[in-house]
């Protein structure tokens, strides 16, 4: 009895939250018929005229809609790489600080990004880049032209991948840092008593213990490949501009023009809930190929 009694007190703790689960996740997903129809907003749903899969035959006939996967996919392949990498790279260098002080100073200096929001980080980024930014005076000092990063689409795709990576990497280099601890020294100092200097040693003994956490990371990222990146909306949103939508232009960003400011509501419908598809199939594949290679098991 006394076990049934703190079973109902779990359940009243979780109502709440699957209440608004329910109201924000579950009864939206209504809205997804929009998908099948050309929506009026006057009419509603009941009245608004079925058309079937013609948004969806209307989607892939579009000549961006390949562009628009393109920079989508390139640019969400280049986040997981550059993501993976270099939170590795900095938490195995600042796992060889020996300094405190120092390595306290440094994580919080590399966190701080993190924590803030994309509409403040892109005036950031926008100011540095501008045509008379520092990078641009730096240039003019070194005897090159200046260079307007923010409406070049051969610059733009590196800006977002180089300023998503300086926003989460010092965050990211946490479940690293995590890892690492949980090394066994006996490791490191069997590698010593073999004459592995610190350099074998972390290429024979810490990134091996390593590859689990990294073959998790990857596998997981490959359920937001679709969004280019797990904040891929905002960061695109707050950083383009119709100058470098050829190289900028990605599903979310879309879908958003086309629902929001053109009111094509059933095209922008058809392409959130085809990327919704794409995304659960890719999330299901990323949960079965973290379980074979990384033992990770949720359910």
């Amino acid at each position: 009895m006394r076990y049934r009694s703190i079973q109902k007190h779990y359940h009243a703790m979780l109502l709440p939250g699957v209440i608004l689960l329910f109201i924000f996740s579950i009864v939206p997903m209504f809205g997804a018929l929009i998908a099948f129809q050309d929506f009026k907003i006057g009419l509603g749903i009941w009245k608004s005229q079925w058309v079937g899969f013609e948004n969806f035959q209307y989607l892939f006939q579009l000549p961006d809609s390949k562009r628009i996967l393109t920079n989508t996919l390139f640019l969400s392949i280049m986040k997981i790489i550059a993501n993976l990498c270099i939170p590795l790279l900095f938490a195995i260098s600042l796992n060889e600080l020996r300094r405190r002080t120092f390595k306290r100073w440094v994580q919080t200096i590399v966190y701080l990004p993190h924590f803030l929001s994309w509409v403040i980080l892109s005036s950031v980024i926008t100011d540095i880049l501008q045509i008379k930014g520092p990078v641009n005076e730096l240039l003019q000092v070194f005897g090159f032209k200046p260079i307007l990063f923010m409406i070049s689409n051969s610059w733009f795709p590196s800006i977002v991948i180089t300023s998503d990576v300086w926003k989460d990497f010092g965050f990211n280099a946490v479940i690293y840092l995590a890892a690492l601890a949980g090394i066994n020294p006996s490791l490191f100092e069997a590698a010593e008593m073999d004459g592995a200097n610190r350099m074998k040693q972390i290429w024979h003994v810490t990134i091996p213990s390593l590859r689990p956490t990294i073959v998790l990371l990857a596998t997981l990222s490959l359920g937001s490949i679709l969004n280019a990146g797990n904040a891929g909306f905002d960061q695109i949103l707050n950083l383009y501009n119709p100058l470098v939508y050829e190289s900028g232009d990605i599903i979310d960003t879309y879908v958003y023009r086309a629902g929001i400011l053109d009111g094509q509501y059933g095209l922008a419908t058809a392409v959130g809930l085809l990327k919704s598809v794409i995304g659960f199939i890719l999330i299901m594949t990323s949960y079965k190929l973290a379980s074979r290679f990384a033992n990770y098991r949720i359910f």
